[in-house]
């Protein structure tokens, strides 16, 4: 769910293989190509034993593959947190490509703020080796607070997974996208799976504030900062969500938030996981 504060932000049948996704792309239906066998090989690892129990939610290989990463690319990940992406991202981009933690920049934040960002970019690629069972060059990290001059325009892919809200609750979303569009080479793209609300939600429902917000207003966002909206994916879509917890999108599972009846639990465990939009875009010239 990625509740976080500015300073945290940081199998082929059983993976649901058996039928094509479609994305809405370019405006215009699209059957999704079979999963590059790499990611289907990474997915299925077995250093995800436990990982690999929320695939049914994530849909990773069909996120992915919709995102068009592919396994040469450099991909930054944004706010990576607890590390679920990373470590599947660590065993894809690792042998032929590179993964990059991108950490929020907390110059404007306290010191001790600063100080979490920094340890966070400094633990990032010994942390994803260690995952991997790869050596820590394979990996690096940056905080969009300090740039160097020498990793603008390298990016191949951005993704920005369960963090917008994040952002948007910090005030930063703005200066953020425009640093990650920054990182992008001309063509580069931003992945953003973000919680979706109901297009008919409040405004203290969508804000952020309670984790979910609305399609348009990001795909708006995104174009205002300098993208071109590609396409979206159902990939992650939970219809059983109605999407109007008052805690907000962290009621539902993995965090089941000040849920302690277990009837409660049981019933939200039945729901799963949020609904959630998959979008893409490309940076515009």
């Amino acid at each position: 769910m990625r509740k976080a504060s500015l300073a945290t932000f940081a199998l082929i049948a059983s993976l649901g293989f058996s039928a094509p996704a479609v994305a809405q792309h370019e405006g215009h239906a699209m059957a999704k190509a079979a999963i590059d066998p790499a990611l289907a090989a990474a997915v299925a690892d077995k250093s995800r034993a436990t990982d690999s129990q929320r695939d049914k939610y994530r849909r990773p290989a069909e996120t992915l593959e919709f995102f068009q990463v592919a396994p040469t690319m450099k991909v930054g990940e944004y706010a990576p947190g607890g590390g679920w992406y990373s470590r599947l991202l660590g065993l894809y981009l690792g042998p032929k490509g590179k993964l990059v933690g991108l950490f929020a920049d907390a110059t404007k934040g306290t010191e001790q703020m600063q100080a979490n960002v920094a340890k966070s970019v400094a633990k990032f690629p010994e942390e994803v080796a260690g995952w991997a069972s790869m050596p820590a060059d394979k990996f690096s990290a940056l905080t969009l607070g300090a740039i160097p001059d020498a990793e603008k325009g390298t990016f191949d892919r951005i993704l920005v997974m369960r963090a917008l809200h994040n952002m948007m609750r910090s005030n930063v979303a703005d200066s953020e996208i425009r640093k990650m569009r920054e990182l992008l080479k001309a063509d580069g793209m931003i992945g953003i799976e973000q919680h979706r609300a109901k297009a008919d939600a409040p405004f203290a429902f969508t804000d952020g504030s309670k984790g979910y917000m609305l399609e348009a207003d990001i795909i708006k966002l995104m174009e205002i900062h300098g993208f071109t909206f590609v396409g979206k994916s159902e990939a992650n879509a939970n219809p059983k969500d109605p999407a109007n917890w008052p805690d907000g999108v962290w009621t539902l599972p993995p965090v089941l938030g000040g849920v302690k009846d277990d009837a409660e639990k049981a019933r939200l465990t039945a729901i799963g996981e949020s609904d959630r939009m998959t979008l893409l875009f490309r940076k515009r010239p």
